[in-house]
């Protein structure tokens, strides 16, 4: 890995990271998923717990069910917000597609076994927050891995909305929940620079 990714070129890989949704055909191979995933445990975490879980898809089967168990909870939010039949039908279909056309699908959960349980409410909300921060920062090594070995990915929200159902889906242990799920393949698509606020908006300096 030092080889791949040196002090000199990690801000490049900063600044090229991109979301991407569309990938080639071509598959990842074992050993380079194996570095992405290492990577996101390399991510700084609450009490060191590690309580994050990854569900690593590669079969399209495996792919279309969960994305048709999700989608069961996304139609009906459409369905409620007024939105047309043909049209609700239409997103979903996109969301299966943009799911099951990606290489590689990996789900981060947080395993709700590895965190303290207290009886005060507002700090046993703060665990469990700790614990879904954790995630993120795993999430985000293993994105920005991805762009070192020359892949690409995208982190989707999903699975937050929908955890019982991809939890059933795919068979995952009760006490892993779903925070989100990451694409990752080999580009097919250079999207644009989206731009970020200038750092005079959103900072504010102390002191």
């Amino acid at each position: 890995m030092n080889q791949m990714m040196t002090p000199k070129n990690f801000w490049q890989v900063i600044e090229d990271r991109r979301s991407v949704r569309q990938f080639t055909g071509q598959p990842v191979e074992k050993a380079l998923i194996e570095i992405v995933l290492r990577t996101g445990t390399r991510a700084p975490n609450a009490h060191n717990r590690q309580s994050w879980r990854f569900a690593v898809l590669t079969d399209k089967a495996d792919m279309a069910r969960m994305a048709e168990a999700m989608g069961q909870d996304y139609q009906q939010a459409l369905r409620e917000s007024g939105m047309p039949p043909d049209e609700v039908a239409v997103r979903a279909q996109k969301r299966v597609e943009r799911l099951t056309g990606a290489p590689v699908v990996v789900v981060i959960c947080v395993d709700t076994n590895d965190l303290d349980g207290y009886t005060d409410l507002n700090r046993d909300s703060g665990e469990y927050l700790m614990a879904v921060q954790s995630a993120a920062l795993a999430g985000g090594h293993m994105l920005l891995a991805a762009q070192a070995l020359g892949l690409a990915g995208a982190w989707l929200c999903g699975p937050l909305f929908a955890p019982d159902k991809v939890r059933s889906s795919l068979n995952l242990p009760a006490s892993w929940r779903a925070q989100g799920m990451l694409l990752i393949g080999y580009a097919d698509e250079s999207p644009e620079f989206r731009g970020r606020k200038p750092l005079d908006e959103i900072i504010r300096w102390i002191g």
